[in-house]
């Protein structure tokens, strides 16, 4: 197993500058058309990162697009007044995209018209190899031996004109990702897992042309809110939810900025009438929130009012019920999952990854709770891939989970 990155060894240098200095965010559309030709020209794998301003924005936009590749050099791009960066992703399609804890990013790329058609996670690569610390701060000081400072990782990137500091901050986190991820490589070829990344990569690489997934009744989701009891309750936090998603959408201002989770939850409980009790509520007591008070009381009004067939009726739960209830309701399944997760761990430690990188815990779950008619090497493969496991994850597991499933009490 790889050594974790917290073990010591020689001091790391701290990197406070790219090797060819930080460039000027390219604005404009004959400045991106150069950068196009530039990485056309280039060799090897891109680097490829962005920034969003997640906390800030309503919306998980990029506010800046970083890419190094050899013979290119570093570029940052500021896609705000560009219309989209088509062109530089036809330049790329045939390279090989290095990004770090890619999900992260792929999403904010795809609006602006970037999609990898190979690329190399070096987060996920890091943990199927077995590492413990697996940021790029800490990959980079254990494996190439330079330090990089991430004090700037929540800015607010929409900020313009971005900080000559932040730019340089932005520029050093691809400055040494191709690196990075040649050692990785090679630690997952020693190791066997070259072709368990490849598959995982594969599967980045497909999700990335999906729509992202819409979540129904996402005001369930406030945080707080198992304290709400009572149907009309919970329709006072919808309607509150829904009236700060709109001012949230029409400021493009993050939902947490303009009213906190935790003031919809009491406003909720307390039910409040007029305005001076409204802003007795933590939460509502800030300038900015006492301005939208009409809004707010308008929506608990607006709750108030719903007919009983109106309000929020809990929705049938897709899939298995969570597990702390299995005991009670079905103790046969709680018993399958309880072997099947001693087969998921013991697996794991053999072939030192995490064990929600050898298989999801959610397919695990549902195989547990409903397992196939038939219990056979077979059937448990073919009702794991249903549910997206990778074949490699299914050759691991598939035969012992099927051992452990049929036996009794």
């Amino acid at each position: 197993m790889p050594p974790d990155p917290s073990s010591g060894g020689p001091e790391a240098v701290p990197l406070t500058a790219p090797r060819d200095g930080t460039p000027a965010p390219v604005e404009s559309t004959g400045e991106l058309a150069e950068v196009v030709a530039r990485m056309a020209a280039g060799s090897g794998p891109v680097a490829v990162d962005a920034e969003r301003a997640s906390g800030y924005r309503y919306t998980q936009r990029a506010y800046l697009v970083q890419l190094r590749r050899a013979g290119a050099g570093t570029v940052l791009i500021d896609p705000l007044p560009l219309d989209d960066l088509r062109t530089l992703d036809t330049a790329l399609a045939d390279t090989e995209w290095v990004l770090h804890a890619a999900s992260q990013d792929l999403p904010c790329l795809a609006e602006l018209g970037m999609r990898p058609r190979r690329l190399f996670d070096t987060e996920l690569a890091a943990r199927l190899a077995g590492f413990e610390r697996v940021g790029l701060a800490a990959l980079t000081e254990h494996l190439l031996g330079f330090s990089l400072e991430k004090h700037h990782s929540a800015a607010d990137w929409s900020t313009r004109p971005l900080p000559e500091s932040w730019l340089t901050y932005a520029a050093l986190d691809v400055e040494l990702l191709t690196d990075l991820r040649d050692i990785l490589a090679a630690e997952l070829d020693r190791q066997g897992k070259a072709g368990w990344a490849a598959e995982e990569f594969a599967a980045l690489v497909a999700g990335a042309d999906r729509p992202p997934r819409v979540r129904p009744d996402p005001w369930r989701r406030t945080s707080g809110i198992h304290r709400v009891r009572g149907a009309r309750a919970q329709a006072r936090v919808r309607a509150l939810w829904y009236a700060r998603d709109g001012v949230a959408a029409r400021r493009d201002s993050a939902p947490g900025r303009v009213l906190p989770d935790s003031a919809i939850v009491a406003a909720a409980e307390a039910d409040p009438k007029d305005e001076r009790t409204l802003l007795t509520i933590p939460g509502f007591g800030g300038r900015s929130v006492r301005r939208l008070a009409k809004i707010w009381l308008d929506a608990l009004d607006q709750a108030r009012a719903l007919p009983d067939d109106a309000l929020p009726v809990n929705q049938p739960v897709e899939g298995p019920p969570p597990p702390h209830r299995w005991a009670e309701r079905d103790p046969m399944a709680a018993a399958r999952l309880a072997r099947c997760r001693q087969v998921v761990v013991g697996t794991a430690e053999t072939h030192r990854l995490p064990p929600e990188n050898l298989i999801s815990p959610d397919y695990i779950r549902r195989l547990a709770w409903s397992p196939p008619d038939e219990v056979s090497a077979q059937t448990v493969s073919d009702t794991l891939r249903g549910f997206g496991a990778r074949n490699w994850q299914v050759g691991l597991i598939a035969n012992q989970l099927a051992a452990v499933l049929p036996a009794t009490l």
